[in-house]
């Protein structure tokens, strides 16, 4: 079964081609047939000529970065983009939410639509749909979730994700807050799961476990990238009997999203290093788990200066909010591991019921994927993909930014004049605050 990815503005677009980079090189690597065949019927359709092409549609309101991502593909021989799969036009969405959801995207409605038509019908089964976007300009917020409800409008029996990138807390947007809040919002009635990377967790990972001293958006692109492939890259399944897994979408949907009140999912992944360190580095199952454990427990966000004291509370103390508030309560979790002596690997650890929600059994919120194939040069690596507490913090903070904003009726003018009313506004704040109270409550 295939995955359709549309790739949306700026962010989007830069995403989603280091993404099928890291697929493409991680599929033709080694003697590995099951596995590059199953990954390629997934990500790519094959030319007459034996040519890899990504099942993508390419959507920005600026050719600058498509026109990039295209070349860069073609340059590397080993992948392409379609000649046809991509929409851009001059006048960009001048970082306004409203411009791209209610100008830009119904005018060019047809044209994406046709696009996704086209690669959608390509493929012998459609598993699902990603849209990779940003949340904080104009295209990626504003056009990438007026794509998001075409698509759902389109395929209403389709799973669809969003790959949303969270901006910098410090701000690379004045009204990022505004944009963020619209999308989110909106996103919650249309996605059937939001998976999140926030830059600023991302950069951190470059400066204190890559070492990268002058990071680039390239290089945090890079890092998104490869989180997302070690999630979407085949697996073998409790129930797939010795074959990979066909729907990588639909059951990352069923295993973490159980109820639709809460659909945001955060990844960890384990380890990550200087590509140079990787040969002289050596790693047993026991450590990464014990540590990736405890990431989860403390939501830290890498195994750069994990909270070793913040522990599980016992079962009397189920009011955790309370007693525990540094404690990271999941819904559900999903662990991948992949690479040599993987089904050795002890993952009992993940399935203690004080780590999960009181009204959902360790046996329902707990699932595991295994590959034996390694994935992007680690011998042995680990991702978890958690619907968690873990983004409550940024969320609220986000949140609150905005309203702040909103109270003083700062930059209100530039979205009412594209079509968006200050009561679009309030709906947004009120759905967003009952995503917080649901998942501060959680225990």
């Amino acid at each position: 079964m295939s995955v359709v990815t549309v790739q949306l503005g700026q962010c989007g677009n830069q995403v989603g081609h280091e993404l099928f980079d890291i697929i493409c090189s991680d599929a033709q690597d080694g003697q590995r047939r099951l596995y590059s065949t199953a990954s390629c019927e997934r990500f790519f359709h094959h030319t007459t000529h034996g040519e890899l092409v990504a099942r993508a549609v390419l959507v920005d309101m600026e050719p600058k970065v498509i026109n990039q991502s295209i070349g860069r593909a073609a340059k590397s021989g080993r992948w392409r983009y379609g000649d046809t799969s991509y929409f851009s036009q001059k006048q960009g969405s001048g970082n306004n939410w409203a411009n791209g959801f209610c100008v830009l995207g119904p005018r060019h409605r047809d044209e994406v639509e046709e696009l996704v038509r086209r690669e959608v019908e390509r493929c012998d089964r459609l598993a699902g749909l990603m849209a990779i976007m940003s949340v904080a300009g104009g295209t990626g917020s504003g056009v990438g979730t007026y794509v998001t409800r075409c698509l759902r409008d389109i395929f209403p029996k389709s799973f669809i994700l969003n790959h949303l990138t969270w901006p910098y807390g410090t701000g690379e947007v004045i009204v990022q807050n505004y944009n963020s809040v619209l999308t989110l919002a909106h996103l919650y009635q249309l996605s059937d799961a939001i998976l999140v990377h926030e830059n600023d967790t991302v950069h951190r990972i470059c400066s204190q476990l890559l070492n990268i001293k002058h990071i680039s958006f390239g290089d945090v692109n890079r890092v998104i990238a490869h989180q997302l492939g070690s999630v979407l890259q085949p697996t073998l399944t409790a129930d797939s009997n010795g074959v990979y897994s066909r729907n990588p979408i639909g059951e990352l949907v069923s295993a973490l999203t159980c109820h639709p009140e809460y659909k945001l999912l955060s990844v960890s992944t384990i380890p990550q290093m200087p590509s140079s360190s990787i040969a002289y580095s050596t790693f047993s199952w026991p450590g990464l788990l014990k540590h990736l454990r405890q990431m989860l427990i403390s939501n830290s966000k890498m195994e750069e200066g994990i909270d070793w004291q913040v522990q599980l509370p016992g079962a009397s103390e189920r009011t955790r909010s309370l007693i525990a508030p540094s404690f990271n309560t999941s819904l559900a979790n999903l662990l991948i591991l992949r690479g040599k002596d993987v089904f050795s690997a002890e993952t009992g650890g993940f399935e203690d019921p004080a780590l999960y929600t009181s009204w959902l059994s360790s046996e329902e919120a707990f699932n595991i994927w295994k590959s034996p194939v390694p994935f992007n040069k680690y011998e042995k690596s680990a991702t978890l993909v958690s619907n968690s507490q873990a983004l409550l913090r940024p969320l609220d903070y986000m949140v609150g930014k905005a309203w702040n904003m909103f109270a003083s009726r700062a930059y209100i003018h530039q979205y009412i004049k594209f079509g968006i009313s200050e009561e679009d506004f309030l709906d947004s704040f009120t759905s967003l605050e009952q995503v917080i109270s649901s998942y501060s409550q959680l225990c």
